[in-house]
Formats: structure tokens, C-alpha cells, sequence
């Protein structure tokens, strides 16, 4: 379990790094293929 949820905490950091550098969270979730409402 433990490593299932680093997976997913590493994946939402990258997912918040990237919407930093575009300056726009739901471009960077359509970049990384994740609904906008599931990345909240």
C-alpha cells in the first residue's frame, strides 16, 4: 500500500510542477492525461 501511495504522491508533485511552469493547472492535467476534477 505504502508503495501504491508514493506513486500516486510523486505523480500529483510532477502534475503540480508542471501546472507551476505552464502557470495553468488544467492545461498541465490535459498534458499529463488526468481529469482536472480527479486531480484536486
Amino acid at each position: 500500500m505504502l508503495h501504491t501511495n508514493s506513486q500516486i504522491i510523486k505523480h500529483k508533485v510532477g502534475l503540480l510542477n508542471l501546472a507551476e511552469e505552464l502557470q495553468n493547472v488544467s492545461r498541465a492535467c490535459k498534458v499529463m492525461g488526468v481529469s482536472y476534477v480527479l486531480s484536486l
